[in-house]
């Protein structure tokens, strides 16, 4: 069981849960609710088909933010500086007609070492033995020089075939 403080807690967690479902011998899906409907339903019961409708309703679409904001924290709301951190605002008085652009955020993007040691807990910018800073010291893009040593080293050098689709205990009749 993990822990609340664990940042891996919601990370994986699916958009139903398995133990709410199971199959009829008639081949329906039946979703057990968490709480009841107001006319007391506990229950839904749906043809396979349904049950995938419904399930792929709750994937979003590409390329779409999740997070909508509304009212002061929207992305252009005039008050929006003062209660969301970052960079201060440049002082209107100390800019001239002159420039052009405003100057670009130097708030960067996270690393990618930084996010999985953010989300992952991993840190791997230090050694795991001494606790001391790891540096690049090559970094291998030929195609012909990765074969060669991957072969030296008899390791497969092709990734392995992916596997079939599994069929789940719950998709299986009773």
């Amino acid at each position: 069981m993990k822990s609340s403080n664990d940042p891996n807690c919601y990370i994986t967690r699916p958009a139903l849960g398995h133990k709410r479902l199971r199959r009829t011998p008639a081949g329906e899906v039946v979703l057990q609710l968490k709480t009841p409907y107001r006319d007391g339903t506990t229950h839904l019961v749906m043809s396979p088909l349904e049950f995938l409708q419904r399930l792929a309703a709750l994937v979003p679409r590409p390329r779409l933010h999740l997070i909508r904001f509304h009212g002061v924290p929207a992305p252009n709301a005039a008050l929006r500086s003062q209660i969301v951190p970052g960079e201060a605002d440049p002082d209107p008085a100390s800019s001239t007609e002159t420039s052009e652009a405003p100057a670009a955020s130097t708030r960067a993007r996270m690393s990618w070492a930084q996010l999985l040691k953010h989300v992952f807990a991993i840190d791997i910018t230090a050694c795991s033995q001494c606790g001391g800073p790891l540096t690049i010291l090559a970094a291998i893009e030929d195609p012909a020089v990765i074969l060669k040593i991957l072969t030296h080293l008899d390791l497969p050098s092709r990734a392995p075939p992916r596997a079939p689709a599994r069929l789940d205990a719950f998709m299986q009749t009773a």
